[in-house]
């Protein structure tokens, strides 16, 4: 089987002949399927981008979403239309709202969209302060040291999600594919060939899945998980250990790439 993989492709960004081009790119590698680690479009447009997608590339697209997915809405409400989306088109479908997919035989694609959930780098003393912050519902006006547990909150629910997932994968399991937003380690969090610091890491990490996998690494070291993610716009591997290796991918406003394509045995 053969997988485009794309991330953070902001569709709300894409003139209409690249958009096509695009489109065209990826026909032209027949694919059995689209993976996008999330950054689609935003929340009041988010729907509308997955339906043409769908539409325009006719093969099964998974995905996660991204933060800017959720820009201008509630987490909970861009989900349900999301979710509802998958009901409607069956091309689409959210992993975030999916049990372990078996692509082949004894591998596995699992995916969650994660968050950056203060628990890596100095939040507190960081000065960054994101978009997310004031566009999301669920976290503009909170007071900082509110904002702190919110995130934190989210990237626990993530991770508890994916470890569900991940223990409910049956024995057969060789390897597995796990979809995400954002790197779920420092190391994986790539800008211009450097890695995150204390101010930026709590924003761009996701040390909560990043907890899961390494467990579920120590518990399981004969299945090699292969960890797909975006939202730093710059490329790297991480090779957490010999079954456990992140793939972060690169995006540029205005024009969405194939970042691989992935053939499965």
């Amino acid at each position: 089987m053969k997988f485009v993989w794309t991330t953070d492709p902001h569709f709300d960004h894409v003139p209409a002949a690249v958009w096509q081009s695009w489109v065209a790119d990826i026909a032209s590698k027949s694919p059995d399927g689209l993976w996008i680690t999330g950054d689609i479009s935003e929340g009041d447009d988010v729907v509308v981008q997955l339906r043409r997608l769908a539409a325009a590339v006719d093969v099964p697209v998974y995905f996660v979403l991204g933060n800017h997915d959720f820009y201008h809405r509630s987490i909970a409400d861009t989900r349900r239309d999301v979710i509802a989306a998958t009901r409607d088109d069956q091309r689409l479908v959210y992993l975030t709202d999916c049990q372990p997919i078996e692509l082949t035989v004894g591998v596995f694609l699992i995916g969650e969209d994660g968050w950056g959930d203060a628990t890596v780098g100095d939040f507190d003393a960081s000065p960054i302060r994101l978009r997310d912050f004031d566009m999301i519902e669920d976290l503009s006006r909170l007071p900082k040291e509110h904002l702190k547990d919110q995130l934190a909150q989210l990237g626990r629910e993530s991770a508890e999600r994916l470890e569900d997932k991940m223990a409910s994968l049956p024995p057969h399991a060789r390897q597995v594919i796990v979809l995400t937003h954002l790197p779920p380690y420092r190391e994986a969090c790539w800008y211009e060939g450097r890695t995150a610091d204390d101010d930026w890491a709590p924003s761009f990490v996701c040390g909560e899945i990043g907890r899961v996998l390494t467990s579920y690494n120590q518990l399981h070291p004969s299945i090699r998980v292969e960890v797909f993610c975006g939202h730093t716009h710059h490329e790297g591997v991480y090779k957490v250990d010999e079954n456990l290796v992140v793939r972060t991918g690169s995006s540029t406003y205005g024009a969405p790439e194939i970042e691989a394509v992935i053939e499965l045995l």
